[in-house]
């Protein structure tokens, strides 16, 4: 009687409802629904740190469109990274994070093609170009890599992939074509946001082969620290800090370079930081497709870009391009379980 008693009580605690101990009503609160409730603060998390790598990130071509309008790029692009590289490292410091002399060269490296090429020629480049359009062209990172890895024989290039090269080059191709009869600053424009997906695509290749730290944070840091001292040396050299007019800078430069280090630089990051340690990497690494898709949309909207047909049909080669590229790594690559991805979590940790 007594089992069949406790047996009751249980139950009833597990349901969460109305019980009476020693004539008292008490309501038990169920663990199934603190579970629920946790279940869904997590996934409410999840949807906010896709929403960043998939709409911030989108935007902050508009942003730096809107900073180089009043402010030189060199010196945009390298206030922006030392102040959002100095945010990072603080906040690795503070967790026990202590780089050593290897990581500070290996963060050089990495910041050289990162930030003082890739940002750098991208910052430039929106001077004379749009931001959908850089965005569009930016989205060719993974043919560069793609072709790099080949080439230092750490990929083979299969079937289904080498079909997204020619059609990513299909889409390069309709966007650049219009911009060849145009004015010269146009088309340089055009050329320095390749160099700059060629420069980030090389450092994506190379990166895993130096020491940077694991430390996440300090991984980055490192890079953007270097990148952001490189960029401002580069600044001061090609005079672009003579040539800043303090005084005449917009406030809507100055919201547009506040955006990308808040917003681009630090809370984003941080999402893709805690992303990556919770979903699988092919999972996170959609937000190369939507951040074009923003990106133009944002520019039509906002800054009156023209969205033509050309536009659009370079947007689905190149989109399209990305998602073969993407499936041919797959087949090309077994998946391999790292140690990483085990702490991580699987799949269904993420959805």
């Amino acid at each position: 009687m007594a089992n069949h008693q406790a047996a009751q009580i249980m139950a009833l605690i597990r349901s969460g409802d109305l019980i009476n101990i020693g004539g008292r009503p008490l309501l038990v609160t169920s663990p199934r629904k603190f579970a629920g409730v946790r279940s869904r603060a997590y996934s409410i998390q999840l949807a906010l740190a896709f929403a960043a790598i998939y709409l911030v990130w989108g935007s902050t071509y508009l942003g730096i469109r809107y900073a180089v309008e009043t402010i030189p790029p060199l010196v945009a692009a390298g206030i922006r990274h030392s102040i959002a590289g100095t945010i990072l490292l603080a906040w690795a410091w503070a967790r026990g994070f202590r780089p050593t002399r290897a990581n500070w060269i290996s963060g050089i490296i990495v910041g050289a093609l990162f930030f003082l090429v890739g940002h750098g020629s991208l910052h430039w480049a929106e001077q004379y170009v749009g931001s959908g359009l850089a965005a569009l062209l930016i989205a060719t990172e993974p043919m560069f890599i793609l072709i790099l890895a080949w080439s230092m024989g750490q990929q083979k290039i299969s079937r289904v992939s080498a079909l997204g090269l020619g059609l990513g080059v299909l889409g390069v191709a309709l966007l650049t074509g219009a911009e060849l009869t145009t004015k010269g600053s146009s088309l340089a424009g055009v050329v320095a946001v390749l160099v700059g997906s060629l420069a980030w695509s090389a450092g994506v290749v190379i990166s895993p082969k130096v020491k940077l730290p694991n430390d996440a944070l300090g991984r980055t840091a490192l890079p953007t620290i270097c990148g952001a001292v490189m960029l401002l040396a580069a600044a001061a050299l090609t005079g672009e800090f003579h040539a800043t007019h303090w005084a005449s800078i917009s406030l809507t430069s100055i919201f547009g370079l506040a955006y990308l280090i808040v917003f681009g630089s630090v809370i984003a990051f941080t999402a893709y930081t805690w992303l990556l340690q919770r979903c699988p990497p092919a999972l996170v690494a959609t937000h190369t497709y939507a951040n074009p898709v923003v990106a133009v949309f944002l520019g039509w909207l906002l800054a009156s870009e023209p969205l033509t047909m050309r536009v659009v049909l370079a947007s689905v080669a190149i989109l399209g391009a990305i998602v073969l590229i993407r499936r041919g790594e797959q087949r090309a690559t077994p998946p391999v379980v790292t140690a990483k991805a085990a702490k991580a979590g699987s799949i269904e940790e993420c959805a």
